[in-house]
């Protein structure tokens, strides 16, 4: 007889350990899956509003803009998004480049920009480097505009080249006759070898 109880209470016991594991296995599994839930219904609320601003993501983009049969430039992207309500791209890793009448190219690269794509004007900025065979010039925040053709900054500009060093508040670059203007408090040194 107490043989039997023993058995009884050890069979209780198990059977209330046994309960309680499967209850606590419950709530875990309650909690993992609401958890769950909630992240999926945040990541489809910042998915969604991606979405509602991005109407195309694409990667390793390329566009040429041609006046009358003339190329004007090319531009090339690691990435970009567009949006349809602004008419913009929004581009990562930029490089563009400019053809000129005579012949000669300019250099641009950027980490960002902006191209409008009702006027082709683009905008650029960070770590922003204009080239050519001779200067490099070097800014923050570049703008083009495409009907005029220039390239401009009203922003502080750099540029190097073998016959100078130059400084500006300000600059502007008309790809169209390749004659570049500084405005502002504009400081620079110049070798003797430089024509202008």
């Amino acid at each position: 007889m107490l043989f039997m109880k023993r058995k009884n209470t050890k069979n209780k016991r198990l059977k209330f350990f046994l309960v309680v594991i499967i209850l606590l296995s419950l709530g875990a599994i309650s909690a993992v899956f609401i958890g769950y839930r909630l992240i999926l219904n945040k990541e489809g609320k910042f998915i969604s509003s991606l979405h509602s601003k991005a109407n195309i993501s694409i990667s390793k983009v390329y566009q040429t803009a041609t006046r009358d049969g003339i190329k004007e430039w090319s531009l090339e992207a690691k990435s970009a998004y567009y949006i349809d309500a602004t008419k913009q791209a929004n581009l990562q890793d930029v490089i563009v480049t400019f053809f000129l009448k005579d012949g000669g190219k300019v250099y641009l690269t950027a980490d960002q920009g902006i191209l409008k794509t009702d006027s082709n004007d683009i905008e650029v900025t960070g770590d922003v480097v204009v080239r050519n065979e001779t200067y490099r010039l070097r800014t923050k925040k570049l703008n083009y505009e495409h009907t005029k053709r220039i390239i401009f900054s009203k922003v502080p500009v750099e540029i190097v080249g073998d016959s100078l060093n130059l400084a500006a508040d300000s600059m502007s670059f008309d790809l169209n006759i390749n004659r570049i203007l500084f405005e502002g408090r504009v400081e620079g040194s110049f070798s003797e070898t430089i024509t202008l």
